[in-house]
């Protein structure tokens, strides 16, 4: 059994904040996967299911973020759970908009949501960090992520959200490589081989080059005989 933990911040006004984006992440997974109807415990949203052959518990604490880990803890305690069955989705303000990491354990980086998870089971955890990318100066970080994504962001959003709900049962398995390339496969497809035949069907060949004249050697009267034969 495994635990999946969404980090945001809970009511509409937030919704589509970029600090949400653990929010999206699960809920899409509930969606798609035909998990429960969300019901209220451990201080949080909860959702089960199962990915593959994995029992999964998916949960979205509503303590507001800087609190996340008072809900994880009591989620991981009732399930007697250790922190390795857990996976946290957070915002990656050092990865770039629509790149994804996967982690095993290490430090919060200054992240409130993880910065409590670590107070309340430890830092062995598992995350997949998602990058909405980062305004440029520490100082704008609160107001920034506290922003709703701009329009211009919807389509890569939707394909990462696409990717991380196909690639959820290799994430629940175990198998890091194997979600990030579904990830992939819908950030940034590659060209079909159906379409590279096509583009050289369609492709005109270029005209040879017409011949160069051959040069006239004749004589003059060997000119003037040629034209009377």
């Amino acid at each position: 059994m495994k635990l999946f933990v969404g980090l945001g911040n809970p009511g509409a006004k937030y919704a589509h904040n970029r600090h949400n984006i653990g929010f999206m992440a699960v809920d899409r997974i509930a969606e798609d996967h035909g998990f429960s109807p969300w019901k209220s415990k451990f201080q949080g949203r909860l959702s089960e299911g199962r990915l593959g052959s994995e029992k999964i518990v998916l949960l979205k604490p509503e303590t507001f973020m800087n609190l996340s880990g008072q809900s994880v803890g009591e989620a991981m305690r009732f399930f007697k759970l250790t922190p390795e069955d857990i996976v946290v989705f957070h915002d990656e303000i050092d990865l770039a908009p629509a790149k994804i990491r996967v982690k095993q354990g290490g430090g919060h980086a200054g992240h409130n949501g993880l910065r409590s998870i670590h107070q309340h089971i430890g830092p062995d955890y598992g995350r997949v960090r998602l990058g909405v990318g980062h305004p440029g100066h520490k100082d704008a970080v609160p107001r920034y992520v506290l922003h709703d994504f701009a329009k211009a962001d919807e389509t890569w959003l939707d394909d990462l959200m696409r990717g991380i709900s196909d690639g959820a049962a290799e994430l629940a398995a175990g198998d890091g490589p194997k979600f990030l390339n579904a990830v992939a496969l819908r950030v940034a497809p590659a060209r079909s081989s159906k379409t590279r035949d096509s583009a050289k069907i369609t492709e005109k060949p270029k005209p040879a080059p017409a011949p160069e004249p051959e040069e006239d050697t004749r004589s003059a009267i060997q000119k003037l005989v040629d034209r009377f034969k």
